[in-house]
């Protein structure tokens, strides 16, 4: 799969439930290419953002999306790695803040 054709699956997904990608399209591409690496790598899409442990069951919380992107979203209109937004984010209409870590610190290895 390319890094294109991910993008338009994901936004097809993505978009009714109301996620949409940032703006900045070159963030976006370097994270889709990321997460297609990481599928190559690990065998699931697991966040580029973060640092995987190659397990599954240690990584579930990290695959994209994460178990993080709702709460992120609903509070700073971004997840953590910018690349799915809240409309009102990519529009402009709410700052734009950084998103701090939510992933507990005994998963993060």
């Amino acid at each position: 799969m390319t890094p294109e054709a991910l993008y338009e699956l994901l936004k097809k997904v993505q978009e009714p439930k109301g996620y949409f990608f940032s703006d900045d399209a070159e963030r976006v591409s370097e994270l889709m290419k990321a997460l297609l690496t990481n599928k190559e790598r690990y065998g699931y899409m697991v966040c580029p953002c973060r640092l995987a442990a190659g397990d599954i069951e240690k990584d579930r919380d990290i695959i994209c999306p994460c178990a993080y992107r709702a709460g992120d979203v609903a509070e700073f209109g971004s997840c953590y790695c910018n690349l799915y937004v809240s409309k009102d984010w990519k529009d402009g209409k709410i700052p734009r803040e950084y998103v701090p870590e939510r992933r507990p610190a005994e998963k993060i290895f």
